[in-house]
């Protein structure tokens, strides 16, 4: 059986290495990833990464994993920031409140039987000061990651309080990745 990575992302490549997981392939899928009208942060993270699963063609032998991260502050879901301003915008809303990373990993199995599992990490930052959100905006660490932060970086000094899984808020969450790969029969390293 061969593993098939649905993200080029390096984080999830390593955190797979971490439980003896090692992609035979690796494979960037092109999903829609805009919000949809009335979603859920829960429905549109599991959404997301069931639809790049899908995305990437898989042989007969090969079973395909995929995973999303999103960040909610209530019902509001937090992207990729578009720019420096809405970086800002979204380190203003975390400032000082906890907020929702929540993690799907979708695995489709040799048989073509979706399986899915989800992280739901509390994540609280500390009040932030005009000072720290110019360090950070700066530092470009945010750009291209979900609410605009990357906890395994300069962000974590932000961190107050995390319940959860921090793998999870990382981007792929190990413990329920682990328990996926071996429910479908992967043999890990």
């Amino acid at each position: 059986m061969r593993l098939v990575l649905a993200s080029t992302s390096p984080r999830r490549r390593d955190l797979l290495a971490r439980i003896g997981a090692v992609p035979d392939r690796i494979a960037a899928p092109d999903v829609d990833e805009d919000v949809r009208a009335g979603e859920t942060p829960r429905a549109y993270v599991l959404r997301v990464a069931i639809d790049k699963a899908h995305a990437v063609p898989r042989e007969a032998d090969e079973i395909v994993l995929a995973g999303d991260t999103t960040i909610a502050v209530g019902r509001r879901i937090l992207a990729k920031p578009e720019d420096e301003a809405d970086l800002r915008r979204m380190l203003g809303l975390l400032s000082g409140r906890r907020h929702r990373c929540l993690s799907a990993v979708c695995l489709i199995d040799t048989g073509g039987k979706v399986r899915t599992r989800l992280s739901d990490t509390i994540v609280a930052f500390k009040r932030l000061t005009q000072a720290e959100i110019d360090w950070y905006v700066a530092s470009g660490e945010g750009m291209g990651k979900a609410g605009g932060y990357a906890i395994q970086g300069r962000a974590e000094a932000f961190v107050r309080y995390l319940s959860g899984s921090h793998s999870g808020v990382v981007g792929l969450p190990v413990f329920e990745t682990r328990a996926l790969l071996e429910s479908a029969g992967y043999r890990l390293g």
